[in-house]
């Protein structure tokens, strides 16, 4: 019998594009899904594979009575839920993602209360010093440890991953809590939204942008992460992490923005004068997982990569998006959350 067999499971966020993934994968390991999600950035429609097996709730957890009922008489609970978006949107919308302050300690505490097993948490990249990552020609793998004094985390959103790691970690010391938080590094695939910066890449390849629009010099370097890597690494933390520890989930490739860009345009098929915008928000230069933690702790490495990754996603986008609609939101898409428009359930 597997880990999920027969369990209760609570993913909050599930409706959205990593937590739909990872519902997916619950169901099909066995697990009984709740799945608890406001629709603010997520949809029924990523759910429509599996929706008849789960149970859907729909509700506010920065509401704490509506977190209670949401964990109760749940053994694990995967906690994706959180006012988030691409780098625009974490930019210009600090108060916004200073909420997930109180969001997170709602269902902390609600775990708590009501004797779940285990909570993994979505943490990020963000929680990693910004001071650090300035300079995209350092080699820079970030380990771990580089979390710590000064903090200096990427925004209120990246403190509010920060305070939610180190919050479950006093969970576990003081009342044997137990837990386990995976920093996501720069997730895409498909149900990815176009408010991050590989599905903006693939939406103006898909609606013909010429001039082909690049925020910042193009030099910023990142590690993308497929998001079923993403979702295999997060079942093996619920599996293997109990004193809450945090692990990076990504891989370690280092690729520049003006290189993604370019394999964007070549999958695509498409031709345009590319355009910076040095000026536009790009966050840190130089962003780059280590994963050995994750192979030693929890057996984990991705299985794609970029290359890889990026076709799946390119197949998936040309095939199921449409352009008129693409071209339509996506000016908005990239400083905002999909709730300014009418969401699709």
């Amino acid at each position: 019998m597997g880990f999920f067999d027969g369990r209760q499971v609570c993913v909050t966020g599930g409706a959205s594009f990593i937590g739909s993934h990872l519902v997916e994968s619950i169901v099909k390991a066995g697990g009984n899904v709740r799945v608890v999600d406001d629709l603010s950035s997520g949809s029924l429609r990523n759910l429509q594979t599996v929706f008849v097996d789960v149970e859907f709730i729909e509700g506010d957890l920065k509401d704490a009575g509506f977190a209670a009922r949401a964990c109760q008489g749940q053994e694990i609970v995967f906690h994706l839920a959180a006012d988030h978006g691409g780098r625009g949107y974490v930019d210009l919308h600090q108060y916004a993602c200073a909420t997930n302050l109180g969001l997170d300690q709602n269902v902390f505490a609600a775990a708590l209360s009501s004797g779940t097993e285990k909570l993994v948490y979505a943490s990020s990249g963000c929680a990693y010093p910004s001071y650090i990552q300035t300079d995209p020609k350092e080699v820079l793998f970030l380990t771990e440890d580089k979390v710590g004094p000064p903090y200096d985390p990427d925004g209120m959103y990246g403190l509010a991953k920060l305070a939610g790691e180190m919050t479950l970690q006093a969970m576990h010391r003081e009342h044997g809590f137990q837990s386990g938080s995976c920093r996501y590094f720069t997730v895409y695939g498909p149900r990815g939204l176009e408010n991050h910066a590989v599905m903006a890449m693939i939406a103006r390849a898909f609606i013909g942008d010429d001039p082909f629009v690049v925020w910042g010099t193009g030099e910023q370097i990142r590690n993308w992460t497929y998001v079923e890597d993403i979702v295999s690494g997060t079942m093996a933390a619920a599996e293997r992490l109990t004193d809450g520890t945090a692990v990076n989930l990504g891989t370690m490739e280092r690729v520049k923005v003006m290189d993604a860009v370019d394999m964007v345009l070549k999958h695509t098929k498409h031709s345009a004068t590319i355009e910076t915008k040095p000026n536009m928000p790009t966050g840190p230069l130089n962003r780059v997982a280590d994963n050995n933690l994750a192979k030693t702790l929890l057996g984990w490495e991705p299985a794609n990569t970029f290359s890889e990754g990026l076709k799946k996603t390119i197949d998936w986008y040309f095939a199921t998006k449409d352009r008129d609609e693409v071209k339509r939101t996506l000016g908005v898409m990239l400083t905002e959350r999909p709730t300014a428009f009418v969401v699709p359930r």
